[in-house]
Parts: C-alpha cells; structure tokens; sequence
C-alpha cells in the first residue's frame, strides 16, 4: 500500500524534462520566427516604397520628356504588351499643374487617386481595395506623378515569404524536438538498464553496478550505489563470519556444560558429584563470558550512522574510578600493580574506554604469574594521549602481535580460559575513537606492553 501510494505521488523526470525541453524548443522556435516575419515585413515595406517612389520619378521624368516634345493632350491610354508572364498590378496617372490627367496605364482610373496637395506616401481606397499610393511634382510642380501598389501585391510576397520561412523552420523543430527525445530517451535508457540489473539479482548477489556507457552526471549515483553494495557485503560477510565464529566458541563451553550435566547425573559418590558441579560452574563462568564479550563486540561494530562527537574527559579520572576493583583483583592473584596516572583530556566515551582498560588488565592479569609486577599508566606526551598496561608474563611473539587482534584467535600454548575476543574489542574501541594500538614487549624482552594512542583533542573544553 505505501509503494503504491508512493508511486502515485511520483512524478516522471523523464516527460518533465521531454516537455520543458520540446516546449522551450518551439516557444523559442515560434518567439524567432515572429521577430523574423515580423523584421522581413518591415524590411519588405521600405524596399517595396523605395521601389514605387523609383518608378514614380522614372515615370515622372519620361511624361516630362514627353510633355517637350509634343506637348500636353488628352488623358492617352498606354496599354501594357500581352505577356503571359506579366501580372499587372502597378497603375500610375500623369496630372499637369491644372489638374488635366495627361497619361495613365490601363486598369488606372480617371480619377486622381490622391489629392494634388498629396506628396509621398499614402494609403487610399480603391475598387473595394487598399492601395499604397506614391505622389510627386516635378522640379518646376507642372507634372504630378502618382503611382499605386494593391497592399495584397505585399501581402502575397509576405504570405509566400510566411510558406517558406514555415516549410524551413518547422523539420528543423521538428529534427531538434527528434534529438531531444532521443537524447534524454538514451540517458534515461542507462538509469533503465541499471534498474533492471539490481531488480534481476537475488538477495545475495551484491556485486556493483556496471557504470560502463552511463553518462559523467549519473556515474557519482552509480558508484554512490556501488559503496553502499559494498558496505552492506562487508557488514553481512562480517556477521556470516561473526555468526560462525560465536557457534564455533559456545559449542566448547555447552558441550563441557553437557558433560558436567552427565557425570552429575551418573555420580557414584558427593566427591565425584562435587567434582562435576566445580567443573559445570567453570563451564558456566566460560559461557557466560564468552556471550558477554560477544554482546559487547556486537554494540561495538559500526552501524549506519555517524558517530557523535565525543565530549572530552579526563582519562586519568575515568580510570581511577576503576582503580580500586583492579587492586583487588590483583591482590586475589597475587600480583603487583603499578599506577601511574596524570591527567590527560582527551574526546572519548567512558564506557567504551572503561571496557578496554577492562580487557587489557584482565589479559594481563590471567599470563602473569603470580608474584609478577603489572603497570598501568596514562599521560599526555608529544603524539597524543597514551594509554599503557604491561606485565612481566610470558608475552605475545611479535609474528602473532598482528593476528591477536583477530576474533577468536589464540596462540598456540595459552593454557589459560579465554574467548579470544578481548584484544579484538580493544581494536575496535580503539577504531571508533581515531586511537592506534601497539603491542611490544617490555624492556628486558619478556611480558607484553599494550599502548593505546589516542589524538589530542583539538581546543576543546575539558568536561568535568
């Protein structure tokens, strides 16, 4: 019901962009072809003028010669050779200054067509027709010319003017309104191919979007689509792998709890049965563990949103609330601890930093042996805010000091019970707070030093 309702509400990029393209095409198209028609008309009207005012004082100047030679008669009718090709159309009367018409063409009236006081360009009615009329004197005003066009003689040329301007104009539009569609048709046709590529896949297949052929403007949104392919892959191969990894660990510690269960319920005497409840209790105690640390690395692993901005705390103060617990512990395993704690603000989330320090002490404090020295420390120096615990127990051999971090894995000969996953938290505690980790050994080259480097923070308020 929301696809559809979504759907509904959609609109198409695709005919928006068809529409307001073609539609600006031929408004602009229409918009040119009026300034054109409209500029060549009146261009046309200044040639036809001059035109007529040129065959009005060539008229003028033969009827002058005329008038010398035999001087002035009657109205003579000057008839027009029969010439399929000829339109008549241009009439003209020759008057003298006594108002006598003196020559005129055939198809011209008797009467004037302006009044003699008339000089250039007028418009005047005739025979049910509009005329433009041209009139003129001679220099000594004894002869008057006066000669006129039909307005549909113009209108005619403007017309077939009009026909070829149209029979021009309109392929082009047409050709133009073609290429857009095609175009827009064409890019649109990748966004299409792209679709039906990831709505063909099955839910596993998150390979990327082929970009081969798609335009530079929609590549940014194929390969925006291809990161987030990617995040999703790893973040479902991280939990496959985490899935597999946390059944392989229960299995150990459920099988042991099984066992304990099954010598419980087989136990010939209170010792044995004694036995078997310690041995279920360890059991318990491993799985417990084992589910707490996982819990704890699943709250760590990235997620979707950004991380907020950490405030920034004294990590001396955040440790020291910790600090009478590990001393007890310590006493209770019969081994040294050292502190060294100065002040060091820096952005961090007291929680999370609490549970590293946790894992780091409880490492150290399960491979020293007891009557061996653990130190912990923190204080600013030149690089940052450093973090350190080391022991004097049998340390880590630096070809492992990289796959330690890994889940689940231990080294080879570590007799004591653990999950392999607290090294992997620090990590990722480390990751989230931009901070590194470094494993050494210490300074006679036995035990282990752990050092977590976290960057100073930049001018801001120490929060209290």
């Amino acid at each position: 019901m929301t696809a559809r309702l979504a759907t509904a509400g959609a609109w198409s990029l695709r005919r928006t962009l068809l529409a307001v393209l073609l539609g600006l095409t031929l408004t602009l198209w229409g918009f040119s072809a009026a300034i054109v028609y409209l500029e060549a008309g009146r261009e046309s009207q200044e040639l036809f003028d001059q035109s007529l005012a040129e065959t009005g004082h060539l008229l003028l100047s033969l009827a002058e010669h005329e008038v010398r030679e035999h001087g002035p008669s009657s109205a003579l009718v000057m008839p027009v050779a029969q010439n399929r090709n000829h339109r008549p159309y241009l009439l003209f009367q020759v008057w003298d200054a006594r108002q006598r018409l003196l020559y005129r063409n055939a198809g011209a009236p008797e009467q004037a067509f302006a009044a003699p006081a008339d000089v250039g360009y007028s418009w005047r009615e005739h025979d049910g027709r509009l005329w433009r009329i041209y009139s003129s004197w001679n220099p000594d005003a004894q002869l008057q010319i006066q000669v006129a066009e039909p307005a549909s003689h113009r209108q005619e040329i403007g017309n077939r003017f009009a026909v070829k301007l149209l029979a021009i104009g309109l392929p082009m539009a047409a050709l133009a309104a073609l290429a857009i569609w095609w175009s827009i048709n064409r890019v649109f046709r990748t966004l299409r191919r792209s679709a039906d590529e990831v709505a063909l896949r099955t839910p596993d297949d998150l390979a990327g979007v082929s970009v081969t052929g798609a335009p530079m403007e929609v590549q940014p949104l194929l390969q925006a689509i291809n990161r987030l392919f990617l995040r999703v892959r790893q973040t479902r191969e991280q939990e496959q792998r985490f899935t597999a990894d946390a059944a392989h660990e229960l299995r150990t510690p459920l099988a042991a709890i099984k066992t304990n269960l099954q010598v419980i319920g087989r136990a010939r005497s209170d010792a044995e049965r004694s036995e078997a409840i310690t041995g279920l209790g360890l059991s318990v105690e491993r799985a417990t563990r084992l589910v707490g640390q996982l819990l704890t690395l699943s709250r760590l692993d990235p997620q979707s949103q950004p991380a907020p901005e950490l405030p920034v705390l004294d990590m001396a103060a955040v440790l020291a609330e910790q600090l009478p617990g590990w001393m007890a512990q310590a006493r209770r395993h019969d081994l040294r601890l050292q502190t060294d704690l100065a002040m060091a603000p820096c952005r961090l989330q007291p929680d999370h930093v609490l549970i590293l320090a946790r894992n780091l002490m409880d490492n150290a404090m399960r491979y020293t042996p007891a009557g061996g020295t653990l130190a912990l420390a923190c204080r600013v120096d030149a690089d940052g805010v450093l973090l350190r615990v080391s022991d004097t127990g049998p340390g880590i051999a630096e070809h492992l000091r990289e796959r330690v971090f890994e889940r689940f894995f231990r080294a080879a000969g570590a007799h004591q019970p653990g999950s392999g996953l607290g090294l992997s938290i620090v990590r990722r505690i480390a990751d989230t707070h931009g901070a590194s980790v470094q494993l050494a050994a210490g300074p006679d080259g036995t035990g282990l030093v752990v050092t977590v480097r976290f960057p100073a923070p930049a001018g801001a308020p120490l929060h209290e």
